[in-house]
């Protein structure tokens, strides 16, 4: 079992910055990859980034590619979005994912309790 906690979370007006960090305890021997979802009220939870550790392999939905980067802290328990140049549309709960497999789906063992970002016009 891995445990996450996700942190960074906030209000910002539009065209701002957030930073959120993810810290990883517990097993995670068996990490290789971790990954950030989100989900606005009213709509699906949709993936937004995710990092392999041993490949340094970086995915990104399309939605946020130029304005998010994500990243690996030096320990291998740690991930950070960087979101920059945010929009309303960025509004959402925004969760950390951990498990053995980069992958675009919902196939995470591995899930944060979430941190809330909201973006005002």
């Amino acid at each position: 079992q891995v445990q996450l906690v996700e942190s960074g979370g906030g209000l910002v007006q539009a065209g701002g910055s957030l930073r959120l960090s993810c810290a990883a305890s517990g097993r995670t021997s068996s990490t290789d990859a971790m990954g950030w979802f989100r989900q606005a009220p009213g709509k699906e939870r949709e993936f937004v980034a995710a990092i392999s550790w041993s490949a340094g392999v970086v995915y990104y939905v399309d939605s946020v590619k130029g304005r998010f980067t994500i990243s690996r802290g030096n320990a291998k328990n740690t991930v950070y979005l960087q979101m920059n140049s945010l929009k309303p549309d960025d509004t959402g709960v925004y969760y950390c994912v951990a498990g053995a497999t980069l992958t675009r789906d919902e196939e995470y063992p591995n899930w944060g309790q979430g941190t809330q970002v909201t973006v005002s016009s």
